[in-house]
């Protein structure tokens, strides 16, 4: 009996150790992320499972990956702010460095209250953007959390919110049109004040007595290649299950739902604006998935 009662503790404590070794791993925003502006205004709680930004008449505040991604399947989960937000725009996206850089935005613009958030998405190529979309949800972002991945392949760029696409960017360098797929990018996240252009132009102010404005971030998970010292973590020997993110493409399904939002949700495409355009809309706006 003793003998038995023995071995069942080991057991326990192993199986113990074992779920507080997962539980680690999934803590992970003190592994993955630098909190790097601020003075304090970001913080990591909860042992690591809870990120939040606030922004402040002083300051915004704002985070970074450790790591750089060349491509990725990347989730996050945010929870926006609340209440009164004009003013105020929450980015989440990626981006390389330099006057040629590439990236690809979230970017969430406040409103009044019971008035709708703006998702503003962008892609820049070689340093080149004006490639807007912009969208409201079919919930309110800031009642609980909501998942907003990035698909980044070599073949095209999918937004998803809560699993549903809401735009593709496909590669179209085949037509002259620069594609983010040479340059590593970082993750990165701020909470900022924008009033002189989030809310409405410019003409809704940020409201200063509902300050402190907070964001908060949960669940990150990137299945994605890390670029460091000029290599890529994925290579032609990686299982192959784990990376056929980097050659997925859309369902019909997928299809069919991405056309449901646009329809419905989308506010702004840049590919239909033909004042902003004179001399013709860009090329890539002729391939009906980028529209």
């Amino acid at each position: 009996m003793a003998s038995s009662s023995s071995s069942s503790l080991r057991i326990s404590v192993m199986l113990l150790l074992s779920f507080l070794a997962t539980s680690i791993v999934a803590a992970n925003f003190y592994q993955d992320f630098d909190l790097t502006w601020g003075d304090g205004r970001s913080k990591i709680l909860n042992n690591g499972d809870l990120l939040t930004l606030s922004l402040d008449k002083a300051s915004g505040s704002g985070f970074q990956s450790k790591n750089e991604y060349l491509f990725g399947n990347i989730d996050m989960q945010l929870k926006l702010v609340p209440g009164n937000s004009a003013g105020t725009v929450t980015a989440y996206y990626l981006s390389s460095q330099g006057p040629t850089h590439d990236e690809i935005d979230f970017e969430f613009l406040g409103n009044l209250s019971g008035d709708p958030y703006i998702l503003h998405t962008n892609v820049f190529g070689q340093g080149k953007g004006n490639r807007e979309q912009q969208f409201y949800l079919w919930f309110d972002p800031t009642a609980d959390f909501h998942t907003y991945s990035l698909l980044w392949n070599p073949q095209r760029i999918i937004f998803s919110v809560d699993g549903t696409p809401i735009r593709e960017f496909k590669n179209s360098e085949s037509i002259g049109v620069p594609f983010p797929k040479n340059q590593p990018m970082r993750i990165y996240s701020s909470l900022w004040n924008a009033d002189d252009w989030a809310t409405r132009g410019g003409l809704v102010k940020t409201d200063w007595t509902h300050a402190p404005f907070t964001a908060s971030y949960r669940n990150f998970n990137a299945n994605a290649c890390v670029w460091s010292s000029g290599a890529s973590s994925c290579t032609s020997q990686s299982p192959s299950d784990n990376n056929a993110w980097l050659s997925q493409e859309m369902d019909s399904t997928s299809q069919e739902r991405m056309k449901w939002v646009q329809k419905n949700y989308m506010i702004y495409n840049y590919c239909t604006d033909t004042k902003r355009f004179p001399q013709g809309l860009p090329p890539e706006c002729a391939n009906a998935n980028q529209s």
